[in-house]
C-alpha cells in the first residue's frame, strides 16, 4: 500500500461512497497514421458492458490504495491513485482519500479497466470533496491519465477520435456480448509498435460500425466489427486467432479484438445465446463473460456516511 504525506481534514465525519466502473469494448478501432506527437491518429467506436470494478473511496488525511489483485501495483503507478493525486493537485485541495480496489476487469486485456478506474476516481472525488466540477473540467485531468480515460466519465456508446481522447456520442443498440481473454496480459505499447502504415486505414471502417448502430440490427453491428489493431496484436498473441474462431464456432454473429488487445468478443443474438455461447468456449486457460451493453453511464455511486 502506498500512501503519502499526511495532510489536514476539513471535517472530522468520515464519509465513502462505493462506484462501479464499467469495462468497455471497441466495436470498431482504425489507425489512421501517426502524429507529429508520436502518437496514432485513431477512430474507434467504445462501448460499455457491465462487467464492473468495484471502489470504495473514503475520506482520509492521505493517499492509499489497497487491492484485491495481486497483479495491479498498489503504488504510485496504479491509475486510480494517480488519478486522485492528479485531480487533488488540479483543485488544489488538502483532502485525501483512502481507495479500496475490488478488481473484476482483467488487467492490460484491452477492456479499459484502469482508464474506467481512474475517471471513477475522478467522479467519486468530485462528490467526495465537494469540488462541484463539470465533466469538461473533470475531462482536461482525465486525459492527462489516458486517451480512453474522457470516455469512462459518460461512458455508454461514443466515438473517439484524435489520440481517441475526443468524443461524441452515439445511440446505441442494446447488444449482448461474449468475451474471452486468454489469461496473459499484452502490453498496448508493445501492439503499437508493430504496427505499420500498411494498418492504416481511412476510417471508413469505423464509419460502417456507426451506421450499424443506428438501424438497431445486431446482426448488421456484428457485421461491421474491425480493429486495425489485430494483425500487430496477434503476432504477440497468436491466441487471439483460436479464440474468435472458437467464438464462431460457437455461434457468434462476429467476433474481434477489444482495444489492443488481448480480449476479443462476440456478439450474440440474445443474452440466453451469450451464456451458451460463454459456455461452449470456456476452458481452463480463458477467462470468459457473457455481457450486456451499458446505456448508461459508466461509472456508478452510492455515498454513505459512517
Amino acid at each position: 500500500m502506498l500512501a503519502f504525506p499526511a495532510l489536514p481534514t476539513r471535517s472530522t465525519r468520515t464519509r465513502r461512497l462505493t462506484v462501479t466502473a464499467a469495462a468497455k469494448v471497441n466495436l470498431a478501432l482504425e489507425v489512421l497514421g501517426k502524429r507529429p506527437d508520436g502518437y496514432h491518429e485513431l477512430a474507434t467506436v467504445m462501448q460499455t458492458v457491465d462487467l464492473a470494478d468495484r471502489l470504495v473511496l473514503e475520506d482520509a488525511s492521505e493517499l492509499a490504495l489497497t487491492t484485491t489483485s495481486a497483479e495491479v501495483p498498489a503504488n504510485g503507478d496504479n491509475l486510480a491513485l494517480r488519478a486522485a493525486a492528479a485531480l487533488r493537485e488540479a483543485a488544489k485541495v488538502d483532502r485525501g482519500v483512502r481507495l479500496r480496489l475490488d478488481k473484476r476487469i482483467p488487467v492490460a486485456a484491452g477492456l479499459g479497466g484502469g482508464s474506467s478506474d481512474a475517471a471513477a476516481v475522478l467522479l467519486g472525488l468530485n462528490r467526495l470533496w465537494n469540488l462541484r466540477w463539470p465533466l469538461a473540467r473533470l475531462a482536461e485531468v482525465a486525459v492527462t491519465l489516458g486517451m480512453d480515460v474522457p470516455f469512462f466519465l459518460r461512458g455508454g456508446v461514443a466515438l473517439g477520435t484524435g489520440r481517441g481522447e475526443r468524443i461524441a456520442p452515439l445511440a446505441g443498440v442494446p447488444l449482448a456480448l461474449v468475451l474471452v481473454n486468454p489469461g496473459t496480459p499484452l502490453s498496448t505499447a508493445a501492439v503499437y509498435g508493430q504496427v505499420t502504415p500498411a494498418m492504416y486505414s481511412d476510417g471508413a471502417r469505423t464509419q460502417t460500425v456507426v451506421a450499424a448502430l443506428r438501424t438497431r440490427k445486431p446482426a448488421r453491428v456484428a457485421a461491421s466489427l474491425y480493429n486495425g489493431l489485430e494483425a500487430a496484436a496477434t503476432a504477440a498473441s497468436p491466441e487471439l486467432r483460436r479464440m474468435r474462431a472458437a467464438l464462431i464456432a460457437a455461434g457468434a454473429l462476429g467476433a474481434v479484438m477489444s482495444g489492443s488487445g488481448p480480449t476479443v468478443f462476440g456478439v450474440a443474438r440474445s443474452f440466453e445465446q451469450a451464456r451458451q455461447i460463454r459456455a461452449r468456449v470456456a476452458r481452463a486457460s480463458w477467462g470468459c463473460w457473457a455481457v450486456r451493453t451499458v446505456s448508461g453511464p459508466a461509472v456508478r455511486m452510492r455515498a454513505s456516511n459512517v
